[in-house]
């Protein structure tokens, strides 16, 4: 996305086609991360509307350095961890596993529609959320080291560190299933 567009759009000129274009180009990835944040599908929907409302409210904090998506996935991670200290939240259990309707054919369950996938997934839910969150924006996302140590507000090290320890506790988890698989297989 042209960074300088935006920075001119938002100077008051069309914030409401400005957030469209964010809305449009960001979006399922604004949703995706409340959702693997939450592992809740309504909670990432009311979430992602909270995120793009505070996002036009503020439009002219947005610069081009930092870029729109680690911008909006900012916004999204702080109105999550907004959730998560509601005292509402606090009196729910979230599921560590997330639902997967079979008989709804949504562009989600479309994605993660072979039983590898959702494995892989289920396995990603199942790490701790400060794993799980430095590996998603790397993974998922694509931002780079510098940019989800900013948005975590951590050092490089430690976002560097979390993501080595999401994956080695992945491959772990697979390596474990790839044994039992050949040992099941292997007394037939």
């Amino acid at each position: 996305m042209d960074h300088d567009y935006l920075k001119h759009m938002t100077g008051g000129v069309d914030r409401d086609a400005v957030l469209e274009e964010l809305m449009l180009t960001y979006g399922r990835d604004v949703w995706n991360y409340a959702f693997f944040m939450t592992g809740k599908r309504e909670t990432a929907e009311d979430i992602a509307q909270d995120v793009f409302i505070k996002a036009y409210q503020s439009l002219h904090t947005l610069r081009g350095e930092s870029g729109a998506r680690a911008w909006l996935l900012k916004i999204t991670r702080n109105t999550a961890l907004d959730h998560f200290k509601s005292a509402w939240y606090r009196r729910i259990r979230l599921p560590a596993v997330m639902p997967v309707r079979e008989s709804q054919m949504s562009a989600e369950n479309e994605w993660l529609g072979s039983y590898r996938q959702r494995e892989i997934w289920r396995t990603v839910m199942e790490l701790p959320r400060k794993l799980r969150e430095s590996l998603l924006l790397q993974a998922h996302h694509g931002l780079s080291m510098a940019e989800i140590a900013e948005l975590l507000q951590v050092s490089e090290g430690t976002v560097k560190s979390r993501i080595h320890r999401a994956r080695a506790a992945m491959n772990k988890k697979f390596e474990h299933g790839r044994e039992d698989d050949e040992e099941g297989s292997g007394r037939a």
